[in-house]
């Protein structure tokens, strides 16, 4: 259960106005919200730290040690291409994004350790791999075609998690929508809000000094209004998960990408 506040009880919180070089419309991505440092060490593939999961997830793509590699079954990296815009889906009755898949196939190989999961480096950096490789590509997750029971079901999650998105919550007493869709542009702290478009994942913060996924990034945000934080891979995180990147649809993916 989520720990909330009554209505009306709202803490003050350190947002200042609009700040003139900072954009306000809610269709850009948060590579929009970069100061002009930032931007440039991104567009640096020589100085850009993504680089070293990219070199990383290449070479796991054809690794054979352990078992069999990602090429022994799909071949070439762009193979996949089409399908990392279409994450998250519905398989075998349960909500999975990209690195779900990641780990299934590394599961299934007897690549992954028993605690393996999102955060482990080789998914990470085979995510970066399929991110990059999809660039440009425009989001389009959808419902299941075929069954009617599972269009319900991933429906539902849908519905969750768009609810989630404007439900308030831990002591801050603010919901997603408060920050990304009624604050973009504003300063909070030492960061601008985004719209919170996830086109930009797996991201490389400076404040981790990491690679992170969409998972992190909202249990982050859960810490951030003080709220009770979900576990790695709780299905609350998976329906907000697919709210913001059906939310994104049509936007472009833009590969790995650096966030403050």
């Amino acid at each position: 259960m989520l720990a909330t506040q009554p209505w009306g009880q709202t803490p003050t919180t350190s947002i200042t106005q609009h700040s003139p070089q900072w954009p306000t419309t809610a269709n850009l991505s948060g590579q929009a919200f970069l100061p002009p440092g930032l931007l440039a060490l991104h567009n640096d593939p020589g100085s850009n730290p993504i680089s070293l999961w990219l070199d990383r997830g290449t070479l796991a793509w054809t690794d054979t040690a352990n078992g069999p590699s990602c090429a022994s079954c799909h071949e070439k990296v762009e193979s996949l291409r089409q399908a990392v815009v279409t994450y998250p889906r519905w398989v075998q009755a349960r909500l999975i994004n990209l690195e779900d898949q990641i780990q299934n196939c590394r599961q299934r190989s007897g690549k992954a350790g028993p605690a393996d999961g999102a955060d482990n480096e080789e998914v990470l950096a085979l995510s970066a791999l399929l991110h990059q490789t999809a660039k440009g590509l425009a989001w389009n997750v959808t419902a299941p075609t075929i069954k009617p029971a599972e269009q319900a079901a991933w429906q539902s999650h849908l519905n969750q998690g768009a609810a989630l998105f404007t439900q308030r919550m831990g002591r801050m007493n603010l919901s997603c929508q408060h920050c990304h869709d009624q604050n973009i542009g504003k300063q909070l702290r030492a960061d601008v809000i985004s719209p919170g478009h996830p086109t930009g994942f797996p991201v490389y913060r400076m404040s981790w000094q990491g690679l992170g996924t969409v998972e992190r990034r909202l249990r982050a945000c859960f810490s951030g209004v003080q709220a009770q934080m979900p576990p790695p891979g709780d299905p609350v995180l998976r329906d907000l998960e697919l709210y913001l990147k059906v939310r994104a649809s049509g936007m472009p993916l833009e590969g790995p990408s650096i966030r403050r």
